[in-house]
């Protein structure tokens, strides 16, 4: 298994090396100076050509991406042009809040997810499973962002059960962090949770239909031992495949969340800073969320083994 973890993470690093190159160029292509939108519409050219060589940014292309690849080597994010501080110090005030979000949200998806799909293999053609894959379709089709205003009228407005926005650390209060984290963390999950549960459901009936699972049956086994005994762990591999990419859609995808629910997170902190044209930020973000995708990948591989010994570390 060590060599084959090695081959992983070795074939991980062009794709790193892709991602840092993309990143670095497309900041750059965006229209705008960052300069300009620092120092306002006041400051003069050579204001202008004193912050730019301060930062630099008039140096050439290619001599930018050189110095990026070495700070990035350091483990260096930069220095953000409006905040202050550096890159990593943002990052991490901001990482406990969306965090938390995104691993709320999964374990949503995956309690409403996985039983629904299973339930709905179990008795295909019933009313449960009509329902729970009508359900799964709503959850498709409702925009994540009306779910969460609906949410707030409801529980936070009309009820008062729940506060309608903001955050509290899961560190310093944990009761209160789960209140702030219920409604948002639900609506964003509900809508992952129909693709897990489509998953389960079709990987479920391609289990049940096997000879080993009729042969179960015949030896006079209780439907329940059949189904979870059985048919549930055969039909993991691809489900777990589906939560981990559920997992890294969270990640990029809690944007919209923390702007509605009002969550200091890494969606606002990306959304100010590309409004502000600060690169640093806007690559720092990106880095981490890929370099995030590249592992939960990883996690994913290692966990197919576990899951099923069959498969092999060719």
């Amino acid at each position: 298994m060590t060599a084959y973890l090695v081959r992983r993470i070795a074939a991980l690093v062009p794709v790193l090396v892709v991602v840092v190159t993309v990143a670095f160029l497309l900041i750059h292509l965006i229209p705008g100076d960052p300069v300009s939108v620092m120092l306002g519409p006041d400051a003069t050219p050579a204001q202008i050509h004193a912050a730019r060589q301060a930062l630099g940014l008039d140096r050439p292309l290619w001599e930018q991406l050189l110095k990026f690849y070495t700070r990035i080597l350091r483990g260096d994010l930069g220095q953000s042009y409006f905040l202050d501080r550096p890159v990593t110090q943002a990052l991490l005030e901001r990482a406990e809040p969306t965090l938390v979000l995104t691993f709320s949200a999964l374990l949503v998806a995956v309690v409403i997810g996985v039983p629904s799909g299973i339930v709905a293999a179990a008795q295909p053609g019933s009313l449960w499973d009509r329902a729970l894959m009508l359900a799964a379709l709503l959850g498709v089709c409702v925009p994540g962002f009306w779910l969460s205003l609906n949410f707030i009228y409801l529980f936070a407005v009309r009820l008062g059960w729940l506060p309608a926005a903001g955050y509290a650390s899961i560190l310093v209060d944990p009761l209160a962090a789960l209140r702030y984290m219920v409604l948002p963390a639900v609506s964003l999950g509900f809508s992952q949770s129909a693709l897990i549960a489509r998953i389960s459901r079709s990987c479920m009936l391609e289990v049940l239909a096997q000879d080993y699972i009729r042969t179960a049956r015949a030896k006079g086994l209780s439907p329940a031992a059949v189904t979870w005994m059985h048919a549930f762990r055969n039909a993991l591999v691809p489900v777990v495949t589906v939560i981990g990419i559920t997992m890294a859609i969270l990640i990029g995808g809690a944007v919209v969340t923390e702007i509605v629910f009002n969550i200091p997170g890494l969606g606002r902190l990306i959304i100010s800073a590309v409004l502000r044209r600060d690169y640093p930020v806007v690559q720092g973000v990106i880095l981490v969320t890929a370099t995030a995708y590249v592992l939960i990948n990883l996690v994913v591989d290692m966990l197919y083994v576990l899951i099923d010994p069959r498969i092999g570390y060719e």
